[in-house]
């Protein structure tokens, strides 16, 4: 096997083309939320109790979400996996493990950085900053490896029917609000393409009032252009006096 990056993350590509990716948009997703925390955090007033805690928060909702998505993959695509490629998997599994150790440490950390006094404050958050800015980088290589080195084994080994009755399962398994706040995060970082496949597929099959929530809360974080493309493929009219800054 090839283990050029470079080399890996091209043949991926080129053998994705059209096929069912398990990975790319709650990969945006994720990607998305772990630079906007992360950089909310470096920017956080250490004088501000209230600044302090609301970052601390985004911190946590963050951790949270890492877990939830850690535990979908480890119940559903790494069965997956080894079913038909044995041990295609078990890396992933380790780089798991220990990405759930650094959601304990952090997780302490941000509820140390609450705690703490005005002035061990700054150093604790520098810290905690420090430490986040690790776990997302690792959280970047081992992302890319998975769509680099797994996906061609899903596709080798599972059909694109295979493949979305797959996704299909672990997303019937995502309870609504866990549903909501990662729509929040992934509808903003996809493309308008995959934004528009994404909803108009939802508006299909999804009750009238979970889909209207799903608009509701990605909405603000479109600008005026983002929600004009996707309103015009749901085929609804933009009202772009509503629509706030994207971010």
């Amino acid at each position: 096997m090839n283990n050029n990056p470079l080399e890996q993350q091209q043949l991926a590509l080129a053998q994705g083309v059209g096929r069912v990716d398990l990975y790319g948009s709650i990969h945006k997703a994720l990607r998305m939320m772990m630079c906007d925390t992360l950089v909310a955090l470096g920017r956080v007033d250490v004088d501000d109790d209230r600044d302090v805690v609301r970052c601390v928060q985004r911190v946590f909702e963050l951790l949270e979400v890492c877990h939830a998505h850690l535990s979908h993959e480890n119940r559903f695509v790494h069965p997956a996996l080894h079913a038909r490629a044995q041990g295609s998997s078990d890396a992933a599994a380790r780089d798991h493990a220990g990405h759930e150790r650094h959601i304990v440490q952090l997780s302490r950390m941000a509820g140390a950085l609450v705690k703490s006094d005005a002035a061990q404050r700054g150093l604790q958050l520098t810290g905690l900053y420090r430490a986040l800015s690790l776990f997302v980088a690792e959280n970047f290589q081992h992302m890319a490896e998975e769509e680099t080195r797994h996906n061609p084994v899903l596709w080798a080994h599972y059909s694109d029917a295979e493949l979305m009755d797959l996704h299909n399962e672990l997303v019937a398994s995502i309870a609504p609000p866990e549903m909501l706040a990662t729509m929040r995060w992934m509808i903003p970082a996809c493309n308008p393409s995959e934004r528009a496949e994404m909803l108009c597929g939802m508006q299909a099959q999804a009750p009238q009032a979970a889909f209207e929530a799903v608009l509701d809360t990605v909405r603000p974080h479109l600008d005026d252009r983002e929600w004009a493309s996707l309103a015009q493929a749901l085929g609804r009219a933009p009202q772009p006096g509503l629509v706030g800054a994207a971010g």
